[in-house]
C-alpha cells in the first residue's frame, strides 16, 4: 500500500470520526435541551416517546457508525503504513510507529508518518554504468 493510499484513508477515517462525534453530540445536546430525557436528578433513567426522541436516536446512531467507520479506517492506514515501511532497509520507522500503535498513541506516530515518513514503495532509481564502446 502506498504512502499516498494510506494518507487518504487515515484523513477520511479523521473526517469520519469527527463528523461522526459532532452528530451524536448534537444529538445528546438537542435532547437534553428538549427534554427528551427523563432525569432522575443527574441520572437518565428513560425517555419521553416523540416523533424527536426517535429522529435524535436516529441520528446518535449514524454518528456512532461513522465513528466506529472512523476507527476503523484508522486502523486500516495503521496496517497500510506498517507494511509499507516494512519493505524498507532501516526499520527504525516501523518499530517506532509499531510501538506508539500498541501503546494508543498511534495517531501522533501516523500524523508523524504522514508528514515526514518515508514511502517504502518508491525506490531509489538505479544507476546503471554504461557498457564499455567496442568490446
Amino acid at each position: 500500500m502506498t504512502k499516498a493510499t494510506v494518507t487518504r484513508i487515515f484523513i477520511a477515517g479523521a473526517l469520519a470520526a469527527t463528523a461522526g462525534a459532532v452528530l451524536a453530540i448534537a444529538a445528546v445536546w438537542i435532547g437534553y435541551v428538549n427534554d427528551v430525557f427523563v432525569m432522575n436528578g443527574p441520572d437518565i433513567v428513560g425517555l419521553n416517546q416523540s416523533p424527536l426522541t426517535w429522529s435524535l436516536l436516529g441520528l446518535g446512531i449514524v454518528g456512532a457508525l461513522a465513528i466506529a467507520a472512523g476507527l476503523i479506517a484508522g486502523l486500516v492506514s495503521w496496517i497500510g503504513a506498517l507494511l509499507n515501511l516494512a519493505q524498507l532497509d532501516s526499520k527504525t520507522w516501523f518499530v517506532v510507529l509499531l510501538l506508539l500503535g500498541i501503546v494508543n498513541l498511534g495517531i501522533f506516530g501516523m500524523i508523524a508518518y504522514l508528514i515526514v515518513g518515508p514511502d517504502g514503495t518508491t525506490r531509489a532509481p538505479s544507476r546503471r554504468v554504461p557498457a564499455a564502446a567496442g568490446a
